[in-house]
């Protein structure tokens, strides 16, 4: 299994392979994949698009990761700051990477490849924060879950709602850069906002 840096030219051309991926990942229904298949290709359009990808040797994906800097306009950047209180905002939101995607192929979940790409892309990330949100989950079980903690990510909401999405997530955020020989450096993170 190799680690690869996509541009995103890169991530377009593979972009049924992408959404295959998600869709395994995620356990999505076909019909929930045509929509996202529209907003993954409009994202490799935006400021700071940072893509990686683990693939066979034999070239097939087994996972990728994307972000970019959020900013006002995109909508899951609105949603979270609307969310977040005035400080929380200022510091978390002002010059943050967001971490859009991050996913590994079932069969190949368990042999780090989730780590080895957070590491890639936090590591090449521009900005001063990184946020994401994730599924809430049984934090013990979940390997997601697991995986943000080591990496130093705090809760800034819990049981958050995305209009049109039924399923409560976790917000959580850490701070940048993230240097290549300690990627669990919770140094790094700041203080954890109030939460709402």
């Amino acid at each position: 299994m190799r680690l690869v840096r996509w541009t995103p030219d890169d991530l377009f051309r593979r972009l049924d392979d992408v959404v295959a991926v998600y869709g395994e990942a995620m356990n999505y229904r076909t019909d929930l994949l045509a929509a996202r298949r529209g907003y993954i290709a409009t994202h490799v359009r935006r400021p700071g698009f940072r893509a990686v990808a683990s693939l066979t040797s034999e070239g097939h994906l087994a996972g990728f990761g994307y972000g970019y800097l959020g900013s006002p306009g995109q909508w899951w950047h609105d949603q979270v700051h609307r969310a977040l209180d005035g400080d929380a905002r200022q510091h978390w939101l002002t010059d943050c990477f967001e971490v859009v995607e991050l996913h590994v192929r079932p069969p190949a979940q368990g042999l780090g490849l989730g780590s080895r790409q957070l590491t890639a892309l936090l590591t090449m990330a521009p900005g001063s924060t990184a946020l994401l949100s994730t599924p809430e989950a049984d934090e013990q079980r979940s390997r997601a879950w697991r995986l943000y903690r080591r990496f130093g990510f705090v809760d800034l909401l819990r049981h958050f709602h995305f209009p049109g999405d039924e399923r409560p997530f976790g917000i959580l955020g850490r701070g940048l850069p993230l240097t290549p020989q300690a990627p669990a450096d919770r140094t790094a993170s700041a203080p954890g906002p109030s939460v709402p």
